[in-house]
């Protein structure tokens, strides 16, 4: 967009004489309840399917990734947490990832308990980053952010939403309470 096309772009809020900082402030406002939003719709699509199919919770899969982590990608000290903490509560650790991913999808989407979701959401991010993308031990330092944009990139995103208001635009809450105040 052009410079001049984007002093045009007005919205409601963006009077008085400071309507270039409230313009600025509802496009970022806007630019992150899209991002939320998609982030919610990632994990709406891998969540889904875990709640829905019963592959993931009791059939093996959860636990299948699990053992690929333990044997291609987890960082050694995530090793004995993987094979004595996880798998042998591989059932009911797959329904509290499927449920959970659920669970944040909606809070996502809906701009409900964001910042609850986020916190979780980012808790899992790190969780699956140590779990599964360890590079090796004689990798430059570079490799290391290379092998985890997997799992850091949404960490970073839910540490936004968890330090910004990414609930005050396209959210259900948002709608409700402008209902109420009419």
């Amino acid at each position: 967009m052009s410079e001049e096309a984007n002093e045009q772009v007005r919205f409601p809020d963006a009077e008085g004489p400071h309507s270039a900082q409230s313009n600025a402030g509802h496009r970022n406002a806007l630019a992150i309840a899209g991002l939320r939003i998609s982030v919610g719709l990632l994990f709406l699509i891998f969540g889904q399917y875990k709640v829905f199919g019963s592959q993931f919770t009791l059939h093996g899969g959860f636990e299948g990734w699990i053992n690929q982590f333990v044997e291609q990608g987890a960082y050694p000290f995530m090793v004995p947490v993987l094979k004595q903490l996880v798998l042998p509560h591989s059932t009911a650790i797959a329904f509290l990832v499927a449920y959970g991913e659920f669970a944040i999808a909606l809070a996502l989407v809906f701009g409900l308990l964001v910042r609850t979701a986020s916190i979780f959401g980012f808790l899992y991010m790190t969780s699956l980053l140590f779990a599964s993308n360890y590079p090796g031990p004689h990798a430059p330092l570079w490799q290391y952010f290379g092998a985890s944009l997997d799992h850091s990139v949404l960490a970073l995103c839910f540490l936004a939403f968890i330090l910004g208001q990414a609930e005050d635009r396209l959210s259900v809450r948002k709608y409700f309470r402008s209902a109420r105040s009419r």
